[in-house]
């Protein structure tokens, strides 16, 4: 029995326990926002970080605040009751034993047996009470308050306590500025702002002694009168204005002329003279001669300036027709011609006051290069003042050293001066193109001319047709001038002359590194002029070398030269650069290109690969014109009045024909035979008519076409490679079949429609064709050295060993080998320039917002790459 009432008295032990940990539990969950403000409230009232006004406000609100989140807890408050208590402790228990024993017999209460089962059973969960425990409460409010406000406001109150009191009194705090003088007497406020484009600060007139203060015009000035309307009374002659009301409290004008400005009824009355500097308009001028930065870069060298700097500077081009030589194709009246506008590039940071810019813009194919011109230079400045200089000269274009190439500009030109001139313009190309064969070096010019001449004589030359016939005529004296070994030289030659000149002349060092530059480019094109020209050289060059008479210059002896003449230049030694330079000048000039003779043996194996090569080559050429139709046909989908083919720079050199029917090489010799040149011109123009309305007008079915067909051809070429068994030869198949693979891929692409994916493909196929040449060569280059055996050096010196060299002795690709083992950038500083070069062009076109969203993706994704 005493054991019984032992248990049953630490039972209700356990149940109080357990009864207030859940009033302690609701409580908190109730009243949590309450107790954290007036805890905050606590740390105000303690702080005396805040000043006293602003802790009455504070405590105001936060009293407020503590009484309103009382009453939400109290209304929401539910008192915990002792059955809570017991149903929370029971459900600790396993089968809740305090349940079992509240619970009555419901069936067999008369029978004995059941009725001592049912107290077995009772005794049995009495017996577990032993083992509970009181349930602690759960004071967390975390999910209630996620912040932690509750413990940012203990953390405020414990620095308030620890740093303040609590004892203090609120005192009426001491209130400084004007306020403080309003016990005394009126007082004022102001402030000089100068515009903002001007750079200067804004001054406080209270600071600035009485007298003459000078100011910007357009100052704007700010006054605030404090006190007694009418005690103070504002005086000024600066801004012109009507002042009836000088007392107001607020005034508000801006400086537009010198005067005065006095505040006058307080203790001082003082005056101040305000002198207005005027803001003089911006000038421009020209700063040199228009010149001309090959290949199609118009320079004209610019100055202006602006007291506080120039904001915007833009160039109006009309065409002066009365400065010009009215004869031949310039008799007729011209037609009218809009005046081409064009923005001038500002220096993106930096003082704009003195500005020396040299514009550059491509206007070598513009209506107006070469012609005279009225130039009109405008700059503005911030304040809206525009200041120009009108100026007549030559706008420069491009030189045209090649006879033929040079008409076909004149005719060009003669046709935009006006349309009159068809008649006279066709005779003239009639006569050129009737000796072909004594007047074109390159087939593919003589092609696109007599598609121009068909156009004039087909109907009434429409200004829409004007343009086209302007395109081909400037597309077919590009390939004659860039064919021609002449115009490379006669450009070298007026390089080095104007590096002469500039040394003679101690010009900066700027000046002498872009003219040097400038003269590496011309020497590059010279040679590269010179390689071209060696399949029609080979005999001769072949007997200069046997006899001894040609040079063999390096790449390394021409850039040591250069920096030769650099470093004179640095050192002041002006003749000694002078005589170098010479000396250069007549080296490049008696340059020869030498050629070995082809190997003896293994003609049948050494002319299949060739064949072979060729083959590949001719793939390659198809698939770069295949491509840039395509992207020509994704630039029509994005930009549908654009006319297929409009920039130079997107046309391959079979995409410029269609569908590729005939193909030239860089050096302008076409594939065709040369017997049959003269047979088959019309067919040939005919064919690359047809090819190119079939590249612009067949879409996305037409190409997928073009590329099944070109998967074939390679698939029929790669089951027919040479250099079987040999691990090169089955590197070559192997590339090749990846090209494969991806013109199938294309070809898919292309026939859903998805040129962007097509183009992707594309790439990945002439990489692969690329890769598969470079093995070929590889693999043709072994057999070769194994036929030669041990006496290959001997051969190579007497015989020639099958590859053909440049003037700079690099292998031409001509031979077994397929181009060249060096980096295409070079080594050494100039590689670095030229990657610079690379890069900067990259930025310029990304940075061109009227291309193609599909261009600047591209550029966007090389800038990303590298």
């Amino acid at each position: 029995m005493a054991k019984d009432k032992q248990r049953d008295g630490a039972l209700l032990r356990k149940l109080r326990l357990t009864h207030m940990g859940m009033w302690a539990e609701r409580i908190a969950r109730s009243f949590w926002p309450a107790w954290t403000a007036a805890i905050l409230g606590l740390a105000v009232w303690s702080a005396d970080a805040v000043p006293p006004l602003w802790s009455v406000t504070l405590l105001g609100l936060l009293a407020l605040a503590t009484v309103i989140l009382l009453v939400v807890g109290l209304r929401g408050f539910r008192r915990p009751t002792a059955q809570d208590a017991r149903d929370r402790l029971d459900a600790t228990l396993p089968e809740r034993p305090l349940a079992t024993l509240d619970d009555d017999q419901a069936i067999g209460a008369g029978d004995a047996a059941s009725a001592a089962v049912w107290a077995a059973h009772q005794r049995r969960m009495a017996d577990r009470l032993s083992a509970a425990r009181a349930v602690s409460p759960d004071l967390r409010v975390s999910r209630r308050d996620p912040y932690a406000l509750r413990y940012v406001a203990l953390l405020l109150a414990a620095v308030g306590l620890t740093f303040g009191t609590v004892l203090r009194v609120p005192e009426v705090p001491t209130v400084a500025g004007p306020a403080a003088a309003l016990a005394t007497g009126p007082t004022w406020e102001g402030w000089l702002e100068p515009p903002r484009y001007t750079g200067l600060p804004t001054l406080a007139l209270s600071e600035l002694d009485p007298g003459v203060v000078e100011v910007p015009e357009g100052t704007r000035v700010t006054l605030r009168l404090y006190g007694e309307v009418g005690a103070l009374a504002v005086t000024e002659t600066v801004s012109g204005r009507d002042i009836t009301e000088p007392s107001a409290p607020i005034q508000d004008f801006t400086v537009v002329q010198s005067g005065t400005l006095s505040i006058d009824g307080g203790a001082e009355a003082p005056l101040w003279t305000l002198t207005a500097t005027p803001d003089s308009a911006p000038e421009i001028a020209l700063d040199g001669e228009p010149g001309f930065e090959h290949p199609d870069l118009v320079t004209l060298p610019w100055r202006a300036g602006d007291d506080y700097g120039v904001v915007s500077a833009e160039v109006t081009i009309a065409l002066n027709p009365d400065a010009s030589d009215r004869a031949h194709g310039l008799a007729a009246a011209p037609e009218p011609r809009e005046p081409l506008t064009l923005d001038m590039a500002l220096p993106i940071s930096g003082d704009r006051s003195e500005v020396i810019e040299i514009f550059r813009g491509e206007l070598t194919k513009h209506p107006f290069a070469g012609m005279p011109v009225t130039t009109t230079l405008r700059a503005s400045d911030a304040a809206e003042q525009t200041g120009e200089t009108v100026q007549d000269i030559i706008l420069p274009g491009r030189a045209f050293y090649d006879r033929v190439a040079a008409a076909l500009i004149e005719q060009r030109r003669d046709l935009f001066w006006s349309l009159d001139n068809q008649t006279r313009v066709t005779q003239i190309l009639r006569a050129i193109t009737w000796k072909a064969d004594e007047v074109f070096n390159n087939p593919s010019a003589f092609l696109v001319t007599r598609m121009a001449l068909r156009r004039l004589e087909a109907d009434t030359l429409t200004p829409e047709t004007r343009d086209e016939v302007a395109e081909m005529l400037w597309e077919a004296a590009i390939r004659l001038e860039e064919n021609s070994l002449d115009s490379a030289l006669e450009r070298l030659r007026q390089a080095q002359e104007r590096l002469s000149e500039a040394i003679r002349q101690g010009a900066s060092p700027e000046e002498i590194a872009r003219l040097t530059e400038e003269m590496r480019q011309a020497m590059d094109e010279y040679t590269r002029q010179l390689a071209q020209q060696q399949p029609q050289q080979g005999q001769q060059s072949q007997q200069q070398a046997q006899n001894g008479e040609s040079q063999e210059i390096t790449p390394d002896m021409l850039d040591q030269m250069m920096e030769r003449i650099e470093e004179l230049m640095r050192q002041g030694r002006t003749a000694e650069a002078q005589e170098l330079l010479q000396q250069l000048q007549e080296m490049m000039e008696n340059l020869q290109v030498t050629q070995g003779q082809p190997g003896q043996g293994g003609e049948g194996q050494q002319g299949q690969g060739q064949q072979a090569m060729e083959g590949l080559r001719d793939q390659l050429r198809e698939q770069q014109g295949l491509s840039d139709d395509a992207f020509r046909e994704l630039q029509e989908q994005f930009n549908p009045d654009a006319q297929a083919g409009e920039s130079s720079e997107n046309q391959g050199r079979s995409g410029g024909q269609g569908s590729g029917q005939q193909h030239t090489d860089q050096g302008g010799q076409s594939d065709q035979p040369q017997g049959q040149q003269g047979e088959g011109q019309d067919q040939a123009q005919n064919q690359g008519q047809g090819g190119a309305q079939q590249g612009e007008n067949g879409g996305a079915e037409a190409l997928a076409r073009r590329q099944e067909a070109l998967r074939q051809q390679l698939g029929d070429l790669r089951n027919n490679l040479p250099g079987a068994g040999t691990e090169s030869g089955q590197a070559a198949r192997d590339a090749l079949g990846r090209a494969e693979r991806a013109m199938r891929e294309a070809e898919r692409d292309l026939a859903e429609g998805n040129l962007g994916g097509a183009l992707d493909d594309q790439a990945q196929a002439m990489d692969a064709l690329r890769d598969g040449m470079q093995e070929l060569g590889r693999a043709l280059a072994e057999e070769q050295q194994g036929e030669r055996g041990e006496n290959r050096g001997q051969a190579s010196s007497q015989e020639g060993d099958g590859f053909r060299r440049d003037p700079l002795g690099r292998q031409s690709g001509e031979g077994a080998q397929l181009g060249t083992d060096e980096s295409l950038l070079g080594d050494g500083p100039d590689a670095a320039r030229r990657a610079r070069d690379l890069m900067d062009e990259i930025r310029r076109r990304s940075g061109e917002r009227e291309r193609p969203e599909v261009e600047l993706d591209y550029l966007r994704r090389l800038l990303d790459r590298f």
